[in-house]
C-alpha cells in the first residue's frame, strides 16, 4: 500500500521563491496541509522542486495542487539513486486550475514500474503565467520504501 514518502527527514530545496520571501511564500507551504498558504515561486522559465529521502523509495504517485493561472503546462519527474546519474521517470502535462490532481493508475500523470531513487525531482518546464511563476498549494509523493 502507497503512503506519503515525504517525512521530516525528507529535505527539499526549490527553484526560487517569490522576492525571496520564504516567511510568506516558502517551500514548507506545500507540505504544511493548509489550503490557504502555498510556495510561490519567483519568475523564470523552468522552476523545479527537490525532495531528498532518507531511504530509497519507489514512487508510484505524484499528487499536486496548483493555483489556477499560475500552473505549470509541461512537467516531468526526474528519479535518482545515491551515486548515480538522474532519468526521466515521467512526463505530465498539468490541468489549469486549483483541483488537486493525482497521478495513478487511470489518472493525469501515470509513474509505470518507477526504480529505486534517493533523489526526486519535479521540473515545472513552462507555466501557464506569462512571467514563468508557478504556486503550489500541496505536493505530496506516494510510494513505499525500497528493501
Amino acid at each position: 500500500m502507497a503512503s506519503s514518502l515525504i517525512c521530516s527527514e525528507t529535505q527539499s530545496r526549490v527553484s526560487s521563491v517569490l522576492n525571496r520571501d520564504v516567511k510568506q511564500f516558502g517551500k514548507k507551504f506545500m507540505f504544511d496541509s493548509n489550503e490557504e498558504t502555498c510556495w510561490n515561486s519567483d519568475q523564470g522559465e523552468c522552476q523545479w522542486v527537490s525532495l531528498d529521502f532518507p531511504k530509497s523509495v519507489r514512487v508510484s504517485e505524484l499528487q499536486v495542487q496548483f493555483q489556477g493561472g499560475f500552473s505549470a503546462k509541461t512537467c516531468r519527474i526526474e528519479g535518482c539513486p545515491k551515486d548515480g546519474d538522474c532519468t526521466v521517470l515521467s512526463s505530465f502535462y498539468p490541468e489549469d486550475n486549483n483541483s488537486l490532481q493525482i497521478s495513478f493508475k487511470l489518472s493525469v500523470f501515470p509513474i509505470q514500474e518507477a526504480p529505486a531513487v534517493d533523489k526526486i525531482k519535479i521540473i515545472f518546464e513552462n507555466s501557464a503565467d506569462f512571467f514563468g511563476r508557478i504556486i503550489v498549494y500541496s505536493l505530496d509523493i506516494l510510494g513505499e520504501t525500497a528493501s
